[in-house]
């Protein structure tokens, strides 16, 4: 197999920045495809929450020099998080301790306001951080509906969308891209439907966030969600949201919190460690991309060329997959269709449990996960939900060509226990 095609990304120095790469056990070197779980950390990320435990670690509000720095430090991360989304401000950057904490806060604040009949509608494809806090809007009345979508392939169904926008659509909530099968969908054409419909649009941005660039402006987005560990950062959610919604919806919040700006839907003290650490994962985007600064043009030009080089490896492994007889990919496989897709595959290999497979690939220090990958709906769709879901191999931009020859070598190999 020929090596992919690496557009302007140097892959030495890339892995040098990472001290996990460097992991050994039983004396093999470790393989992170495990990233749709999570992602490795750069060093700038490291040094930048450590720095912070050694040099203002306060509480905020203080008259005092390391409340202040505590401070001025969590006002850069939100101008910095708002050039990654390209949002219109950073008052329209809330931090909060994970996507799916962010997602329930807000829903219920939006459940203030709906009425008997209002209709939400998600899509199978979506984590189930992006389906339950919307079910649990039914209490109030509200009435969910899930947009179909075609498999194998696993893209949205849009006529079956269109079927079910209707004026009494008030939010449609989309995943950005699949975190089991990588599906992209068509966000722009979404988000004309539902604001013609005067729906709002929620976007589970989590997936998508390492492997191209996010905005906010481009989407013509409502809100958008995601959280820093997918993207070289720490455990570390933020959210986006319209200033007019923000302002105008109210969220549960104790009596002393500000009401002013994204603090009032920051509830309690936030994780200001973890904050300085994502400051790093910015520092560390904008550096990839060529500037010292975090700037909106060098964060989508390293994301940019992380795309293409993850793009390239996917197509590796699809091709690879492909060799082996009765391996059933979920996902777009045309190689011409894959910037449709994230860099995660998704498989099956009957009669082996996808449990099995990834055990086999991690005695052999390859990590990959195996379940439904909390995507129920869609493991549900795929008859999947009590066969073990599957297995999901996904790169990141510092993987290589070998480590996915690596893996098809594995599995090509593989032995029961």
């Amino acid at each position: 197999m020929a090596a992919p095609s690496v557009i302007d990304l140097d892959l030495q120095s890339v892995r040098q920045q990472f001290p996990s790469l460097s992991l050994t056990v039983d004396g093999s070197p470790v393989v992170y495809l495990d990233n749709p779980a999570g992602t490795q950390v750069p060093q700038r990320v490291i040094d930048r929450t450590a720095a912070y435990w050694r040099t203002m670690n306060a509480n905020q509000g203080g008259a005092f020099e390391t409340s202040e720095r505590s401070d001025a430090l969590v006002a850069a991360v939100r101008q910095a998080a708002a050039t990654f989304l390209n949002a219109p401000s950073a008052d329209e950057i809330v931090f909060g301790p994970n996507m799916t904490t962010l997602t329930f806060a807000v829903s219920r604040a939006i459940g203030r306001e709906l009425r008997q009949g209002d209709e939400i509608l998600v899509t199978r494809l979506e984590h189930d951080a992006n389906v339950s806090p919307w079910l649990a809007l039914q209490e109030r009345g509200a009435i969910l509906r899930f947009v179909d979508i075609r498999v194998p392939a696993c893209t949205l169904d849009m006529s079956d969308f269109e079927r079910q926008l209707s004026r009494r659509t008030r939010l449609v909530a989309v995943t950005h891209a699949s975190n089991a099968v990588g599906t992209i969908p068509d966000l722009l054409a979404i988000s004309r439907a539902a604001h013609a419909v005067g729906a709002w649009l929620w976007v589970d941005a989590v997936h998508y966030s390492p492997h191209g660039p996010l905005d906010v402006r481009a989407i013509d987005c409502d809100f958008l969600v995601c959280s820093s560990y997918k993207f070289y950062g720490p455990h570390q959610g933020m959210l986006y949201g319209r200033r007019e919604l923000l302002e105008r919806l109210r969220p549960y919040k104790v009596r002393p919190a500000t009401d002013e700006g994204p603090s009032r839907w920051e509830t309690g003290t936030q994780n200001h460690e973890c904050l300085a650490g994502l400051l790093g994962a910015f520092e560390y985007l904008a550096e990839l991309g060529g500037s010292d600064r975090v700037v909106r043009s060098a964060l989508v030009a390293a994301l940019n060329r992380m795309s293409a080089h993850e793009r390239a490896l996917a197509a590796r492994l699809i091709e690879g997959l492909e060799q082996l007889p009765g391996v059933q990919i979920y996902g777009i496989t045309d190689r011409d269709q894959l910037e449709r897709r994230a860099p995660t595959v998704s498989i099956t290999w009957p009669p082996h449990r996808p449990e099995s497979l990834a055990r086999w690939l991690g005695k052999h220090q390859v990590f990959a996960t195996h379940g439904d990958h909390y995507a129920t709906e869609l493991m549900a769709r795929l008859g999947l939900a009590d066969k073990g879901g599957t297995l999901r191999i996904g790169a990141a931009h510092y993987n290589t060509a070998s480590e996915v020859d690596l893996v098809l070598e594995l599995l090509a190999g593989y032995r029961p226990d």
